[in-house]
């Protein structure tokens, strides 16, 4: 099943946050690295997507500096990079259609704010029709309210499982053996 990696917001626009002092994992772009090769190596697409607000004088507005890639990662050459300006990479982008071309039909999803672009994104991939991996440990938020990142985390694999997304680990995407959803 021809399979893409979405890697949504793992940018440097958290990073220059004082709140990424409270993130779940800030070795995320490290872990990550493995999925990305283990991805290529396979022959799938890899995605990267990075959440912008222009204008706004804020770490995500590009002229800061701050919308690039968190080291390691580094896209090769005809890696799609994407620049989204609402919380799910499909809206306000061209990552469907691109998918669609490609004769894709499973996404594998990982990135920044797992309830937030990372959900949102595997929601409405789920209502367009692909087949949605969520990586879970291949995402990071931090406490938002009363929630702790890991019950955040917790519950946004609840909602997701079986419903809008197979979730996987990444030792799981890595090795892609966890089993296809059934349809």
């Amino acid at each position: 099943m021809p399979t893409a990696l979405l890697v949504i917001d793992v940018q440097h626009s958290f990073a220059a946050r004082d709140s990424w002092a409270e993130i779940s994992n800030p070795r995320l772009a490290h872990d990550l690295l493995p999925l990305v090769e283990a991805s290529r190596a396979r022959g799938e697409a890899v995605f990267w997507i990075l959440h912008t607000e222009p204008g706004t004088g804020g770490v995500f507005d590009p002229v800061q500096g701050h919308v690039r890639l968190l080291e390691p990662l580094v896209p090769l050459d005809g890696e799609p990079v994407l620049h989204k300006t609402v919380h799910n990479a499909f809206t306000s982008t061209d990552l469907g259609e691109r998918l669609d071309a490609a004769g894709i039909d499973r996404i594998r999803v990982v990135g920044i704010r797992t309830e937030q672009c990372v959900e949102t994104t595997a929601r409405v991939g789920s209502d367009l029709g692909y087949e949605v991996r969520f990586v879970v440990d291949g995402t990071a938020t931090q406490p938002y309210g009363s929630l702790t990142a890991e019950q955040i985390i917790e519950r946004t694999v609840t909602v997701l499982d079986r419903r809008f997304a197979t979730i996987e680990t990444l030792s799981e995407a890595i090795a892609d053996t966890h089993p296809a959803r059934s349809r």
